[in-house]
């Protein structure tokens, strides 16, 4: 249960991180590819440190794959600073996100 609070920590964290500066971040083109690629690479190194099982890093990205698939059915309202249109943007992040999570898990083993 310590790493699905974690991974609520760390989802109510990047959530403020967007209400507060999403509609910089977010922006249609290569930049969201520079973004996704970096996301990647930084919870491929990152969530492999704190989560030393698969499980762990499971509850770790759930909070996000959970949470923020409700997030994108009501987008508008729980982003208002960002485009609705960026709201597939902000789905693909999440994925990019969870799968680098993922694959630093899969490729310390």
């Amino acid at each position: 249960m310590f790493m699905l609070l974690r991974g609520i920590v760390l989802w109510l964290a990047g959530t403020i991180a967007i209400r507060l500066a999403g509609q910089w971040l977010l922006r249609p083109g290569l930049a969201s590819l520079g973004l996704y690629a970096a996301s990647f690479t930084v919870m491929a190194l990152l969530v492999p440190r704190i989560a030393r099982t698969h499980t762990a890093v499971l509850l770790i990205i759930l909070p996000t794959l959970v949470l923020d698939s409700i997030a994108c059915v009501f987008f508008p309202a729980v982003y208002p600073n960002l485009a609705p249109a960026a709201a597939g943007l902000f789905g693909g992040w999440m994925l990019a996100c969870c799968g680098g999570a993922v694959a630093g898990a899969i490729a310390r083993r």
